[in-house]
């Protein structure tokens, strides 16, 4: 009975009303509410629903951060009318019903605001179970406390200012006080950082058990979490953000303060490198070894180990992946090339394509831009060149492919796999073939690159293949955040504090470098880059650390955040999707071809609300442009 009622509670938080605002009522089944917190047994099937709301990073129909933006692309006969992130990324974002609506839980959102709710209800009544240990209700109340934060969170850079539910309003509350408006936005960010800074007190370190407990929140989560938030608030977009100046609701109140903030950056810095004390406190470091079943030369070494910074499961870098949703079978199908004959006629469907601004975008060997590198055949990359034996860790020997996939870093090497180029499945070499006709090329509707390139990050080396199918996939928790970011993070906002880029400033970008076997940002672009003094003023330091960020995490769902917080999404996003000829055989393949051509304009930075939930409450103003 007490199931029945729980499961009765839950379909009734999930549902929204018509003419009250659903962001913060109670529901009128308080009977219900107290069954669901009469035991300890029932309350934790409550604390697991205040998770439930967690998106699915991973999946690229659902995560902003994978299909919205301009790092992956994909076909157009697999782009359907539900795959609503690639939609936005064609530029249909619209007011009247909008895709990934997570403020009203419509096209494929989950509704945070309800997940909101969900949360308060906990913490409201969190007192009722009365088997419960203070201990354990300590700790409960902390991971509702930091959950409810995160879904503020993801409202704010998604939407900007957003209302504030502290707690939620009885049923009998009149209707003017259901019509809540939206918050400054440095009211929004303290809020947020308040709520973490309460939960970390009684949160573990780590999980006592991680079989039972892996991805329930701990310290270095919510620090993690709070260095980002400060960071997205210190970033041009919310700090000193002149073009928001007139946004003001009904009462006159400024939702954005157009006043830059540098103390904004000291605070994201400090909370960086508080995280960063903690999570090496906790023994999270980077990944710097691969146990390969066999012996590999060094060069694969390197680029196994990249590859298993995020897919292996105990790996000591991710602070918080998403346990709720692994990164399994169905999703890795998309982004692994055909690589031997099979028999199947299903084994892989390939069409999760890295666009070729991706494959351009990583260093070359010397560990400077591929422009930016006298040494590197800039001019004459999409040219073609004939591997040498010394070469076939990289690209088969004897085959012709193009410049641009020579003498570049080892992260792009891990990152994409292009045609005639290695794929290491150990304790296999194996070697894509993408033209037309060949084997990565289509096979069923939908089932092709876009562009000729595919991402292998996200691809552990210990999967496996056969004739029917791919077999041994080794499934992982999504990334949320890792160590390697919280470093970006720090160096980012370190040189925004100081004047001058000084050596601790380096020491974080530097120790990301090494691992990726590269020489020190100061050493590389004054022995190689064609502007050696980059690294020595904040503005060319700045560069610096940004690239370093698109580069170190890719394809992790952070690309699309950082270019929006940073405001060059508009200089990035309304480039072509471009990739190679896709139907052309042998080298007619090489020619570079426009996939789409996107529109990213300014209102694109911060999403429109529903115009339906307007015309519910006139007090929540609309984001400009929509």
């Amino acid at each position: 009975m007490k199931n029945y009622k729980l499961n009765i509670l839950i379909l009734l938080l999930l549902l929204t009303t018509g003419s009250c605002s659903y962001l913060d009522v109670v529901p009128d089944n308080v009977a219900t509410i107290d069954d669901a917190f009469v035991d300890e047994a029932s309350a934790e099937r409550f604390l697991a629903t205040c998770y439930s709301y967690l998106p699915n990073y991973g999946d690229p129909w659902v995560n902003p951060g994978i299909g919205a933006g301009d790092e992956v692309w994909f076909n157009e006969e697999i782009v359907g009318s539900d795959f609503n992130s690639a939609l936005i990324a064609r530029g249909l974002q619209n007011a009247t019903d909008p895709h990934l609506n997570f403020w009203g839980g419509r096209q494929r959102g989950k509704n945070l605001y309800v997940a909101i709710r969900d949360c308060n209800i906990f913490l409201e009544n969190i007192d009722n179970a009365v088997d419960l240990t203070d201990f354990k209700k300590k700790r409960w109340v902390a991971e509702v406390k930091f959950l409810k934060a995160y879904y503020h969170f993801w409202l704010f850079k998604s939407y900007g200012p957003i209302p504030i539910i502290r707690e939620n309003l009885p049923i009998y509350t009149e209707t003017k006080d259901v019509k809540v408006y939206r918050d400054p936005v440095d009211d929004v960010v303290d809020y947020i950082v308040e709520l973490i800074d309460e939960a970390a007190v009684d949160l573990p370190i780590i999980v006592d058990s991680e079989i039972l407990e892996l991805g329930r929140i701990t310290r270095p989560i919510a620090l993690a979490i709070k260095a980002r938030v400060l960071s997205t608030a210190a970033s041009p977009l919310f700090n000193g953000n002149q073009d928001f100046a007139s946004v003001v609701d009904n009462r006159g109140v400024a939702l954005f303060n157009s006043t830059y903030d540098p103390e904004k950056w000291q605070k994201a810095a400090d909370a960086a490198k508080e995280a960063i004390d903690l999570c090496h406190q906790a023994n999270f470091s980077l990944v710097n070894d691969y146990d390969t079943r066999t012996d590999v030369s060094d060069t694969i070494m390197r680029e196994a180990i990249i590859r298993s910074i995020v897919t292996d499961r105990g790996t000591p870098e991710v602070i918080w992946g998403a346990t709720h949703f692994t990164f399994a079978q169905n999703y890795q199908r998309m982004m692994v090339p055909l690589l031997i004959q099979v028999t199947s006629s299903n084994p892989v469907s390939q069409f999760y394509a890295s666009t070729l601004r991706m494959a351009e975008l990583f260093y070359t060997r010397n560990g400077v831009p591929i422009d930016e590198d006298p040494s590197f055949d800039y001019n004459n990359r999409y040219e073609l060149r004939t591997a040498v034996t010394a070469e076939s860790d990289f690209v088969r020997s004897g085959e012709q492919t193009a410049v641009l996939h020579f003498d570049r870093e080892a992260r792009f090497y891990a990152n994409i796999a292009f045609d005639r180029g290695t794929y290491f499945l150990d304790p296999t070499y194996y070697y894509v073939q993408t033209r037309a006709g060949e084997l990565a090329t289509k096979r069923n509707q939908g089932e092709f690159s876009a562009t000729g390139y595919f991402v292998k990050k996200l691809i552990n080396p210990n999967n496996a293949l056969n004739t029917n199918t791919m077999l041994a996939y080794y499934e992982f928790p999504f990334p949320i955040i890792r160590l390697g970011d919280l470093y970006l993070l720090y160096a980012e906002a370190l040189n925004e504090v100081k004047s001058t880029p000084d050596q601790e400033v380096y020491e974080y970008v530097d120790l990301i470098r090494e691992r990726a076997g590269l020489e020190g940002v100061v050493e590389s672009w004054s022995q190689y880059s064609s502007f050696p003094q980059k690294p020595t003023t904040q503005e060319g330091m700045r560069e610096i650390i940004q690239h370093e960020r698109l580069i170190e995490l890719a394809f992790e769902g952070q690309r699309f955040w950082d270019l929006r917080r940073w405001k060059k999404a508009e200089e990035y996003m309304n480039k072509p999707i471009q990739g190679w000829n896709i139907s052309g055989k042998g080298t007619e393949f090489y020619n570079v071809t426009t996939v789409f051509t996107p529109s990213f304009t300014f209102k694109d930075y911060l999403w429109p609300i529903r115009e339906y939930e307007r015309i519910q409450n006139p007090n929540l103003v609309q984001n400009p442009g929509w």
